[in-house]
Order: structure tokens, then C-alpha cells, then sequence
């Protein structure tokens, strides 16, 4: 195992051949440091994807796509130097910061370089209001859709939003960016429906977290929300066990809702829930697919068994997006090119992924459908919760749709601040159809 995972490092770090006519996507990557475990799977998802595409289809109308990784460790100065060294490579077609850090600092360089950000389940929550943010794509759903949901399912489990009046929540979240970013949806949440929301931050990475649970077990509150990565959350849920905090009232965004944050904790997590951004399992079209035409011809990135875990699954998600923000913008602009950033920009911003059309890409049972506007650039608002039982995910809710009368209100106010801040303007009617 040592061996084969130590190849898996190796063969990242050796680019995919690139030829003048192929489409290029850069994937950073992190396969080393603490948040490996999760980052890995992530990694095979993505790379397993465009070799699927490659392989059965021919690429996107005989476009082949090519890739190379760069590993950055998930520290955001060396994310932003793996994107200053691959964006200039031909056929870019977009970039997935892989980090809300790095998306942070890449928002103010996408619009200079006419690049495109897509960030599916994390990055800058405010980015979905497209006339503020051109080059920003928070598909599928964003910190404030996850803390909303994860809200709505806390009152329907009491029996009602109102039930939620005096009850305390805590927060332990990763004291970065990413962690963060749900904090004001969750005090105007806090708000509206009277319960005290405490707010306790975790040191990267987050190996050690005794003095944070001591304060749990203080405070005694009616739930905590983790809004933790990689080795943080594992932690988390081994020092809830350690101070008795029932593991059934600990509720993850879907960052900690994967195989990696519980597998070493195994039975001591049983009852812990978590945010289910997409479906998973290997009976999928896509990944029965990905185990035919790829793992079957002796390609797969990583382990066979991995094919259709959470995590690995939502890397395959991410490109499947990609793959047809660039197919959308072929549409436009030419069947068969290998499209600029700029014209994979208007595919993503124009994408509309109906339930038929995800059923042909055999993702029906994975994602909900997603269509983007020039207004709205996250095309999708809903999420699931599901519970580990002790050995895997399973017992999953129904869906549920963020609250959009709340997440207006804030991301407008959110975004004419950033507007004002940075000096810019909003796009107007016919830059959106450009």
C-alpha cells in the first residue's frame, strides 16, 4: 500500500502530454501534508474524469484534453504560484482553486487574466450574484447555502424553525477563510429565530482541539456544526468521544461528511451527520463508466475501491462541469476548437444541466439539475444530510433548497460592498450577452 500510494504521488507530478490542439485543464492538487487524505481522492476523481472523456469519447468533439497537477499543499501562496505557472499554457480553459484561501486571492487575478474560477461547494459565497462576480462560479452551493441547510434541518428535526428559540449552537470551524465563511449567514439565522450562537475557532490544521472541547462540554451546547478539513474533522470527532459529547448532535458541512474525516474513527463516530453536497456509491452510470473504460484498461489514477466515495465523486462532478461549460461554449463558438478562457467563461455562465441531460452523463442520482444565469453563477441550491452508522455513510435526508429570500438579501448586501470596496462596475445587459 506504502509503495502504491507513494507511485500515485510520483505520477501526479508528471504532466499529461499537451499538444497545440488540445484543451488544457491545470489541476491543483494536494497528495502531501495534512490534508491529504482528502485531497487524494479529490485529486483521482478529476484526473479519472478526463481520462473517461478522453478515452470513450474521443474528447469534447474530437477536442482531447490534457492536464498537469501542481501541488500546493492547500497553503495558498503556493496555490497562487501553481496558477501563475499554468495559466499561461495553451488551451487553458479554467482553474479549480482546490481552497477558499486560494480562490480569495485568485478573485482579483481571474478578471485581469481572463480566467475562470470554478469553486463547486466552497470559495466566496457572495460570488454567486454573476453582475458582481464575472469570472467567479460557486456551483452547486456555497457556506451560506450549507449553513442554511444544516439550519432548516436542525428545526425540522425539533419539529419546527421556532423550536430553535433558546437552544444553543456551536461552530467549531477551521480559523481560515473557509471556516469562516458561514458565520454571517448563521447570526442572521441566529437572529431570526432566537438561539445563541457560539463561535469556536480551531488552529490549522487542527490536530489539536482539547482546549476547544473543553469548552464544548462547558458550555453544553444543543449542537455544535463542524465546519472542519482533512485531519480536523477526525480529530474533532475523537475528541467529542473523549469528553462524552454525543456524536448525534455534531452535524458537518459536506467537507466533513466524507470517507477520510470518519474511517479512523470508525464506531466512535456512529450517529454523526454531515452535509451530502452529491450522491456517491460505485452503482452510478458514470462511475460504472469511469470503472469500465478507465480502472478497466489499467488507467485509474488510484485504487479501484475508492472509485465512487464521496470525496473522489465530487472531483468527478467538478470536471463533468468543466467538460460541459466547454462543450456549451463549442456550441457557440465553433464544435471541435479548443475554446479561450473567455469563451469557457460564457459556457459555464450559460450551462444548463436538466434532468435529462445529467441522466445521458449518468449523473441523475448524483447532483440535482443546474442551470446558470448571468445574474446567478451557482445554478443550484440544495443538499442533503446523511449519518454514519459506525462503518459508512448512508440513512440520507431528502433534499433540502437554501432559503433564497435570506441568501438574496445577504449576498446582495455582501456584494454591493465588495463592489463599492474594489471601485467596479456592475455588468450591465449587454455584457451578459456578449
Amino acid at each position: 500500500m506504502a509503495a502504491a500510494a507513494l507511485s500515485a504521488v510520483l505520477a501526479a507530478f508528471v504532466p499529461a502530454v499537451q499538444a497545440q490542439d488540445t484543451q488544457f485543464i491545470p489541476l491543483l492538487s494536494y497528495r502531501t501534508g495534512p490534508y491529504a487524505p482528502n485531497g487524494i481522492p479529490w485529486a483521482n476523481g478529476k484526473q479519472d474524469y478526463i481520462k473517461l472523456i478522453n478515452e470513450r469519447d474521443g474528447g469534447v468533439n474530437g477536442v482531447k484534453l490534457s492536464y498537469e497537477e501542481c501541488e500546493f499543499g492547500y497553503a495558498t501562496d503556493r496555490g497562487v504560484e501553481c496558477y501563475e505557472r499554468l495559466k499561461g499554457r495553451p488551451g487553458v480553459a479554467i482553474f479549480d482553486p482546490q481552497s477558499t484561501g486560494v480562490t480569495f486571492a485568485l478573485t482579483e487575478k481571474a478578471p485581469v487574466d481572463k480566467i475562470p474560477l470554478i469553486t463547486v461547494g466552497y470559495g466566496l459565497s457572495i460570488s454567486q450574484d454573476g453582475s458582481a462576480f464575472k469570472w467567479n462560479f460557486p456551483f452547486l452551493g456555497s457556506y451560506w447555502t450549507g449553513a442554511d441547510i444544516l439550519i432548516q434541518h436542525l428545526g425540522q428535526e425539533l419539529g419546527g424553525l421556532d423550536k430553535l428559540k433558546g437552544k444553543k449552537i456551536a461552530l467549531v470551524y477551521h480559523d481560515s477563510p473557509f471556516g469562516k465563511e458561514p458565520i454571517p449567514l448563521l447570526q442572521e439565522r441566529a437572529k431570526l429565530h432566537g438561539f445563541d450562537l457560539q463561535l469556536l475557532p480551531v488552529t490549522a490544521p487542527g490536530v489539536e482541539q482539547k482546549s476547544t472541547w473543553l469548552q464544548v462540554r462547558q458550555s453544553r451546547p444543543d449542537y455544535v456544526l463542524l465546519w472542519g478539513w482533512g485531519v480536523m474533522n477526525s480529530t474533532a470527532l475523537k475528541e467529542a468521544q473523549a469528553t462524552g459529547y454525543a456524536r448525534d448532535k455534531i452535524y458537518g458541512v459536506w467537507w466533513a461528511g466524507t470517507e477520510p474525516d470518519v474511517r479512523d474513527v470508525g464506531a466512535g463516530a456512529k450517529g454523526y451527520k454531515a452535509l451530502a453536497l452529491n450522491g456517491y456509491g460505485q452503482d452510478n452510470k458514470v462511475i460504472q463508466e469511469i470503472l469500465t473504460h478507465v480502472h478497466g484498461k489499467g488507467q485509474g489514477t488510484g485504487p479501484r475501491d475508492e472509485v465512487g466515495a464521496v470525496i473522489y465523486t465530487r472531483g468527478v462532478i467538478i470536471q463533468m462541469l468543466t467538460v460541459e461549460a466547454i462543450r456549451t461554449a463549442q456550441e457557440r463558438f465553433g464544435k471541435g476548437k479548443v475554446m479561450t478562457a473567455e469563451q469557457v467563461r460564457w459556457g459555464l455562465e450559460n450551462l444548463n444541466l436538466t434532468d435529462e441531460r445529467l441522466r445521458e452523463l449518468g449523473f441523475e442520482s448524483i447532483i440535482r439539475p443546474l442551470q446558470t444565469t448571468c445574474q446567478d453563477h451557482m445554478g443550484s441550491t440544495w443538499a442533503r444530510v446523511h449519518t454514519w452508522d459506525g462503518k459508512q455513510w448512508g440513512g440520507m435526508s431528502d433534499w433540502y433548497q437554501a432559503d433564497e429570500e435570506i441568501l438574496t438579501r445577504l449576498i446582495k448586501a455582501g456584494s454591493d460592498t465588495y463592489v463599492a470596496e474594489k471601485r467596479l462596475q456592475r455588468r450591465d445587459a449587454a455584457d451578459c450577452e456578449s
